[in-house]
Order: structure tokens, then C-alpha cells, then sequence
């Protein structure tokens, strides 16, 4: 880095990395991964591990991700802990901010160091902030609009950063579905992972699931193949006639970015056809808040959203309590619901939303992600739950 000396002849590293904010707030740093600028929504992740899964989770499409854990990058990464199903999508994160230097991998499972993983994804990274100062923030205000960028050169247009931060409307009322959904019809058979034999295979399945894909993560698909089912992932905008053709036991409403009222403009008709014809239907995160709007519903935006692998859930149908992994800005407002839909899950942090289901069909959904292990199984019932909606249904 070419240093920056004032009249006293001292020096300091010249910022190779800037987050530029929609207020003008610009704040400097070491960049590394790939070079280049990336507008987006800032918002804070509390997890301590995890951050591969994370990186590539298809949620996070259009935002820059602030770790407040201050080491990353200590496990390196791999090919097996990638989320994303679509390898030629949007790759999740627009852009990451971490406190110190990457830390060195130490793990045997390790392909890669983080800063290489970045580059090659075309993810954007910097280092040296003070994360707790910018989390604080956030808290305080709320998720700000803004640009990350990094040139080795240190040479920034300041002035076109801070118009294209300014400029960018936000994820209120944006659909990013279309950036990470599959493009054609495909099926799943990959089960969850064992030390001893690494991934299963489902070859004997019960159950044929339909997944539609708003930016499922590749664990969730695993979990539903472990739980007996055959699953054939369909894109987003696929119509509810050809997912009714398929036969399918059971319907699954996948995670995703972006507005869930945007994207429910399309969606939502599709899932209400789904439930009229009393198809097992499990949602999980944006297929949540889409539930929940073709319920009756209505979804809001969040101040700071969820975002950690640290917040509790109780289950108000059994009393337990499950730490769960969410990864949120929007949510589902409890107080929308019409009556014959019941609050069964609600967060702990601050009383909102985290579960639905219909008093009177097979249908429910959770806000937060049950595959991702934080408990670390606690919630995996959820998809026996699901399982034995469909196993109802094929009794009947």
C-alpha cells in the first residue's frame, strides 16, 4: 500500500478498502478478496462459526455482511460447506467486513484460504473496522444502504461512491428472487453428513417433495432427503399446475432474499393454490413470510433484522425453547394473521413472529433455518413434523 505521510514526515498505510454510507459517512480500511465496488444493505451477523455457510447463503443476496465475531477465516474453506444450489447465481453476499486480518486456516477439511474463496466468488471484503462501533450503529439507526469497495491502488471516486449509495432504493420492494433461483427442474438426493462416510444417498425414498426454489440453501434440501424424501426442486416462477403435476406428497417453500411482498406478487397465487388443494405445505424463512401473506397476512421491515446462530425460539405448541439460526430482514406481523392461523413459534429477543400454521390443513412454517444446526439439532423435528403431515395425508 502507497503510505499517506503528513508535515511531520509520519506515515500510516493508505485505506485499500472503503464502506461508503447513504449519509456520506465514509469509513476506511485493508481491503482483500475481490477488488471492485458493490452497493448494498449493511447488515451485522452474531455467528462465531459458520462463515462459509454464511457467505453462501442465498439469503443474503444484496446486502454486505458485518461480523462481529472479530476472527474469520480460521478454518479456510471448502467445497462441502457451500449453501448455494445454483453455482451460476448471484453468490449470496455482496460484500463482507471483518474486525482483523483474515485469520491463517488451520483444519483439515481446508481447500482454500478465505481471501483466495473471495476472490474467486467475486466477493468484495474488508478488514481493520471497528465492527462493534458500525454494529452499534446499525442497532441504533438501523441497516444502512451502502457501497463497499477496494482497490489495491487506494484510488477511489469518492463522489460516484457516495451518489451510488445515496442512489440505491434498498430491499424494500425488491425482488432478488430471479438473481438466485435454478433455472430448470432438477432432483436431490444428497442426505446430511457423516464424519465416517461423508454424504448420504437417499435411494429408497417414501415421500416426493416439491421444493420451490427462492434461494434454498443445499442443507435443507439434505435434511428433507434424510427425512425419507425424494425432492425435485422447481425455480421460483414455476406455476402451481406443474408443481401439482408432479404428484408431489408434500410442497416446500424455500428461504430467499429480497422483499417478500415483491416477490409474493407471483409467488403468493401459486401457494395459495398449493394449500387450497390440501398439499402438506413446509416454509422456511422467505417462504415463511410469503405463507403468512397468502394466509391473510402482511410482512414488515425490520429495524436491524436477525441475522446470528445465537437466538432463542420457543415452540408455544410444546413449551421447549431451540436456538435457532435466523437470517431476516423482513418479517411476518403477528398481528395480521386472521384467526385460523396459529402463532406456534415466537423469538425470545423481541416477541416477534417466528412460526405459523392453519388450525384447519396441513400447513406451517418457521421463520428462522432448522437445518443450519446452532442447537445444535433443536430444531430438526420440524422437517419430522413435515414428514408426518404427508404421512397423514397418504393414510387418508
Amino acid at each position: 500500500m502507497n503510505p499517506k505521510q503528513d508535515d511531520s514526515g509520519w506515515s500510516e498505510p493508505k485505506a485499500t478498502a472503503l464502506l461508503v454510507l447513504a449519509d456520506g459517512t465514509v469509513l476506511e480500511g485493508t481491503g482483500f478478496g475481490a477488488a471492485g465496488s458493490a452497493v448494498g444493505e449493511v447488515c451485522f451477523n452474531t455467528a462465531m462459526t459458520g462463515y462459509e455457510e454464511i457467505l453462501t447463503d442465498p439469503s443474503y443476496a444484496g446486502q454486505i455482511i458485518t461480523f462481529t465475531f472479530p476472527h474469520i477465516g480460521n478454518v479456510g474453506t471448502n467445497e462441502d460447506d457451500i449453501e448455494t444450489v445454483n453455482m451460476a447465481a448471484t453468490p449470496g453476499a455482496r460484500g463482507v467486513i471483518l474486525n482483523a486480518p483474515i485469520t491463517a486456516p488451520s483444519n483439515y477439511r481446508a481447500t482454500r484460504h478465505l481471501d483466495q474463496w473471495l476472490k474467486s466468488r467475486g466477493i468484495i471484503g474488508l478488514s481493520g473496522l471497528d465492527t462493534r462501533a458500525l454494529t452499534a450503529l446499525i442497532r441504533e439507526k438501523g441497516m444502512p444502504n451502502a457501497v463497499i469497495a477496494h482497490q489495491p491502488s487506494g484510488q477511489f471516486d469518492l463522489d460516484a461512491l457516495k451518489t451510488e449509495a445515496r442512489a440505491w432504493p434498498g430491499l424494500e420492494g425488491m425482488d432478488l428472487v430471479p438473481m438466485v433461483t435454478s433455472g430448470q427442474r432438477f432432483t436431490w438426493d444428497e442426505g446430511p453428513w457423516d464424519l465416517e462416510t461423508g454424504y448420504a444417498r437417499q435411494e429408497n425414498p417414501e415421500f416426493h417433495v416439491v421444493a420451490i426454489d427462492y434461494g434454498v440453501k443445499r442443507n435443507i434440501l439434505r435434511l428433507l432427503a434424510g427425512n425419507g424424501c425424494k425432492v425435485t426442486v422447481v425455480p421460483a416462477t414455476t406455476s402451481a399446475e406443474d408443481i401439482l403435476a408432479l404428484k408431489p406428497d408434500g410442497v416446500f417453500l424455500s428461504n430467499g432474499p429480497g422483499d417478500p411482498a415483491e416477490t409474493g406478487k407471483y409467488a403468493v397465487p401459486v401457494i395459495r393454490e398449493v394449500i387450497d388443494r390440501n398439499v402438506p405445505t413446509f416454509g422456511i424463512c422467505l417462504g415463511h413470510q410469503m405463507l403468512g401473506i397468502a394466509l391473510g397476512g402482511t410482512t414488515m421491515k425490520m429495524h436491524q433484522g436477525h441475522h446470528g446462530a445465537n437466538h432463542p425460539v420457543k415452540d408455544l405448541t410444546t413449551g421447549k425453547v431451540e436456538i435457532t439460526s435466523m437470517n431476516h430482514g423482513f418479517a411476518v406481523d403477528k398481528d395480521s394473521l386472521p384467526k385460523n392461523v396459529t402463532q406456534t413459534h415466537v423469538s425470545l429477543f423481541d416477541g416477534s413472529n417466528a412460526g405459523i400454521a392453519l388450525s384447519d390443513k396441513p400447513v406451517f412454517s418457521v421463520q428462522y433455518h432448522p437445518e443450519a444446526s446452532p442447537g445444535p439439532r433443536d430444531s430438526h423435528y420440524l422437517f419430522r413434523r413435515f414428514v408426518d403431515l404427508m404421512r397423514e395425508r397418504k393414510r387418508a
